[in-house]
């Protein structure tokens, strides 16, 4: 049991800095191909290699999804996260972009009582209010420079809450796998239109050129470091369950730091890192108060 944990420990350890490798490929990219353009690629790669594997695994009945408008939600969800997320990333320092996005957890908890009638408990208020007070501290320089932009991030855990929502209300539907592949499907053809509504609408940042080749290949790289990712994270929670391995998330935040400031120079200031610890203090709490009102097996 204790080996099993430790290693799934050590999955989602590597699950959550490669994503983070990841982020920081995508800003390398920043300024050279529209960030919509670059979501779409990025998800059409993923689509077209799960499904692939899908295929090869379970067969052409696998591709009969399950409850579909929720897979259109959970599709439209990671759309977007990720259009949202990769602009901030061409807008925001790594740290500060990935930061923000931590308060997901806390959004999620104030509205799975609304949407899945979970019971309300105090803890998340409290941890919610604490996290968007980080936010704002973190958001404080942004907002003055770039205006309504700065809020990106925020929007991009939003729409990561709906995800984790459409999770929830999809569990046990299909095999993770399939789970996976159903969410790359959807999401593509939503990021090509969105993509496609960008070009034409005169924003020069959202115009889609000819990329250069080492844009493609860059986001080849983050298609299979991101869907390798996922499946380590996924390995990580069946074998030391969820609760254990959450704390890990944050181990994205330290990585995306330490990226950022050796790429990239964004040196995070003293304040930064204050509204980073904020919500981080906020997330561990509201884990804590979890796992302390979660029953045991025996019980």
């Amino acid at each position: 049991m204790q080996h099993n944990e430790r290693a799934g420990l050590l999955y989602t350890l590597a699950g959550f800095v490669l994503l983070s490798c990841g982020d920081a490929v995508i800003k390398t990219m920043a300024g050279q191909w529209a960030p919509s353009a670059i979501a779409t690629l990025r998800y059409a790669l993923g689509a077209a290699g799960l499904s692939a594997i899908l295929l090869a695994r379970q067969g052409p009945g696998a591709f009969r999804m399950p409850r579909p408008g929720l897979q259109l939600l959970r599709g439209l969800a990671v759309a977007t996260a990720t259009i949202s997320f990769f602009s901030a990333l061409f807008l925001m320092p790594l740290a500060e972009t990935t930061t923000i996005t931590f308060v997901s957890p806390m959004i999620t908890g104030l509205l799975a009582p609304v949407f899945l009638r979970e019971k309300a408990r105090a803890a998340t208020f409290v941890a919610s209010a604490v996290a968007f007070a980080g936010v704002m501290i973190v958001l404080r320089p942004n907002i003055a420079e770039l205006g309504i932009a700065a809020l990106l991030p925020l929007l991009c855990a939003s729409a990561m809450s709906t995800l984790f929502l459409a999770n929830r209300a999809a569990a046990g539907v299909a095999s993770p796998l399939a789970m996976q592949a159903y969410i790359a499907l959807m999401a593509t053809p939503l990021l090509l239109a969105a993509t496609t509504i960008g070009h034409f609408s005169g924003i020069a940042t959202l115009h889609v050129g000819t990329p250069d080749w080492t844009v493609i290949a860059r986001c080849a790289v983050v298609a299979c470091s991101a869907t390798m990712a996922h499946w380590l994270i996924y390995l990580g929670t069946t074998r030391a369950g969820a609760a254990t391995v959450a704390p890990m998330t944050y181990v994205q935040l330290i990585v995306a730091t330490t990226l950022g400031w050796l790429l990239f120079g964004d040196r995070p200031d003293a304040v930064t890192l204050l509204g980073g610890a904020i919500i981080i203090g906020a997330g561990l709490y509201l884990w804590s108060q979890g796992r302390v009102k979660e029953p045991s097996m025996t019980d």
